[in-house]
């Protein structure tokens, strides 16, 4: 994604805030999950729930130490499907889920996604080893290329700060790129500064469903984007504050990037966009057409949202690129609220009409796919 028009200082609180300083610390659970059974409701090790479950756990008390460990033992050549049981605690790690570790589960065992927390520090502009730099997609903390991953309860998060820094122009830091079909996250957090969620797919031609239910995701530049086909239901979207820019705009919410041939891209519905920063210093979106595609025309749907008054309601959308204005887009919105919803300039807020916004909901986006439907 396109840099910020400056690099200055973020924050790392978003780790320490969530779980404790023992968390944060990697020293264990957090102060009001101990004394409780490292698990949860969800076995043990010794009391397993089936032969396709795995134990993670920071000390030493289940099957695996690390995530990573844990999803290499889950060998896709068995049939995949199998559920990770997720101790309280800092797991300080890259993660990758490649594409034959299908419909594969993370549970947080706690329940509570401040609990567990899947953290690392590279940025689009960090050295690789033996040479060259990660760009955007090699900065993720966790990525899923499989299809039907599902997380409850757990925090997927990228502290990298621009401040500590200084010399690095690849600010993009993704806590997760998400590219597998009907991917589910609920009750996640996604923390971050640019680039934080990337809800993607495989390939141009690939439609990938992805699914967020009463998740919460928070960052300044571009930080919910990717081509995938996403509907975020019952969310919460925090812009941060920058003490790096001296004027608005501070950055984008969303950015999507949709291909021209897929008829759903992000929908964002019954959620709420609040903000640490001053009022109207953010813009809900921008569209993205990357170089990979040009002939992208990238769609975000916001209906039933409030809208808080961090979002500038005069010129609510911004355009990345002079080729691609946001104008020629699939932006709209539908019966909003909030001091960031307010339509001020008419022709700067697209509204659907009540019979168009009947085919922007879950049912049309997903198809087939029910993973509201799912319990655990």
């Amino acid at each position: 994604m396109a840099p910020p028009t400056a690099a200055g200082p973020g924050r790392r609180s978003f780790v320490l805030a969530s779980a404790g300083a023992a968390l944060a610390l990697g020293t264990g659970a957090p102060a009001h999950a101990r004394g409780r059974p490292p698990f949860g409701r969800y076995g043990s090790p010794a009391a397993r729930l089936d032969g396709r479950t795995l134990y993670v756990h920071p000390g030493g008390l289940g099957d695996h130490s690390t995530v990573q460990a844990a999803v290499d033992a889950a060998r896709g050549t068995d049939g995949g499907g199998h559920t990770l049981v997720i101790a309280p605690g800092t797991y300080r790690e890259t993660v990758a889920v490649g594409a034959d570790r299908t419909d594969m589960t993370w549970l947080g065992a706690s329940g509570d996604a401040r609990d567990v927390v899947i953290v690392y520090d590279n940025a689009g502009g960090t050295p690789k080893p033996g040479g060259g730099t990660h760009g955007t997609s090699g900065s993720a903390t966790t990525t899923v290329q499989a299809d039907g991953f599902t997380a409850r309860g757990i925090t997927f998060a990228n502290d990298w700060l621009r401040a500590d820094h200084p010399g690095i122009t690849g600010t993009q830091a993704v806590a997760i790129k998400v590219q597998g079909d009907r991917s589910a996250f609920l009750h996640c957090r996604f923390l971050g500064h640019q680039d934080t969620l990337y809800a993607d797919s495989m390939a141009l031609g690939v439609f990938a469903r992805q699914y967020f239910a009463h998740c919460y995701a928070e960052g300044d530049v571009d930080f919910v984007f990717g081509r995938a086909t996403a509907v975020f239901e019952h969310c919460h979207f925090r812009t941060l504050r920058r003490t790096d820019l001296t004027g608005a705009p501070y950055g984008f919410v969303f950015a999507p990037s949709t291909a021209v041939a897929n008829p759903h891209g992000y929908l964002v519905t019954g959620s709420r966009v609040t903000s640490e920063a001053p009022d109207g210093h953010y813009k809900l979106a921008r569209p993205w057409v990357p170089s990979s595609d040009p002939t992208a025309r990238p769609m975000l749907t916001v209906r039933g949202t409030r809208l808080g008054a961090g979002i500038d309601a005069v010129e609510p959308y911004g355009t990345m690129s002079s080729g691609h204005p946001w104008q020629s887009q699939r932006f709209a919105e539908y019966r909003n609220s909030g001091p960031g919803a307010e339509i001020v300039v008419p022709a700067n807020r697209p509204q659907l009409t009540r019979a168009e916004a009947a085919s922007h909901h879950r049912g049309t986006y997903l198809g087939d796919w029910r993973p509201y439907e799912r319990r655990f």
